[in-house]
């Protein structure tokens, strides 16, 4: 599933390349991915100009003339442009085409979401979206506000999207290996310190991802993969591997419904 980085490269790249286009035309594949009927659908994306384009957590929010066309790829797929002359990818789930011959297409492996909403705040999940960990917003202040009195465990606040918008399952190992915090770690026992390293874990393994180009498995909007790879992760999904700073090997726990890689000597509980 693509998270904050791969999505910021994403939105990027779009607005580089289809901001101030206007949507000619919208083919719809899977009627099932849509929030409205597939004519109304049709009808309200076409002639509306692309404003802007911009990461909301695990979301695309392509902000039209006068609506949001907000994108979600679910647990993974391919957004890809493709210029004037070129054909797209037959295999995909809905696809734009722009006043200037070129577009865009949309495909998912398994599930995703194409919605078209007028105001942001009318979405039920990208409405209630918790804070931009690579926007100014996010700041150490802001972060220890959202620990303070939390009961819960520091891995579930961080990967609740309705707390912080875009890490997942993927980019929590490193964080809370850099922060040197057990997942189970209840979140309002932080201290001044601890809530310091974890900003910064937070911001430095995304950002080290998007300068990176994004995970290796996924793919960006003109069809080339990420360079981010497991070699390049301290702790995640390198289970049996010495811990890149005591030698420890790392270990795979559950944490609820899903599993954590950890260092048991650097991330005790």
């Amino acid at each position: 599933m693509p998270e904050l980085p791969e999505i910021s490269i994403l939105a990027r790249q779009m607005s580089e390349t289809i901001v101030g286009r206007r949507i000619k035309s919208a083919e719809i594949v899977q009627p099932k991915c849509l929030n409205i009927p597939p004519e109304q659908f049709r009808e309200g994306v076409a002639k509306q100009e692309i404003v802007e384009v911009q990461p909301r957590g695990k979301w695309l929010d392509l902000r039209l003339s006068h609506r949001h066309l907000l994108l979600n790829l679910g647990m993974g797929g391919d957004l890809l442009y493709f210029p004037l002359g070129k054909e797209p990818a037959e295999k995909r789930r809905a696809l734009f085409a722009l006043d200037d011959g070129s577009g865009f297409m949309v495909s998912f492996f398994w599930f995703g979401y194409i919605h078209l909403v007028k105001d942001i705040s009318e979405h039920p999940q990208v409405g209630s979206l918790g804070m931009e960990p690579l926007s100014p917003q996010f700041t150490v202040d802001s972060l220890k506000k959202l620990l303070a009195g939390r009961r819960g465990n520091i891995k579930s606040l961080l990967t609740n999207q309705r707390m912080v918008a875009g890490i997942g399952n993927v980019y929590i190992q490193d964080i809370l290996f850099s922060a040197r915090l057990h997942p189970k770690r209840r979140a309002g026992s932080l201290n001044e310190e601890e809530v310091l390293a974890l900003h910064r874990a937070i911001t430095d393994v995304l950002r080290a991802s998007v300068n990176k180009g994004g995970l290796a498995y996924e793919r960006d909007f003109f069809g080339n993969s990420g360079r981010f790879r497991v070699e390049d992760m301290a702790v995640g999904y390198r289970e049996g591997k010495p811990c890149p700073l005591c030698g420890s090997a790392v270990e795979k726990i559950k944490t609820g419904s899903t599993s954590q890689y950890i260092c048991p000597n650097c991330q005790k509980l």
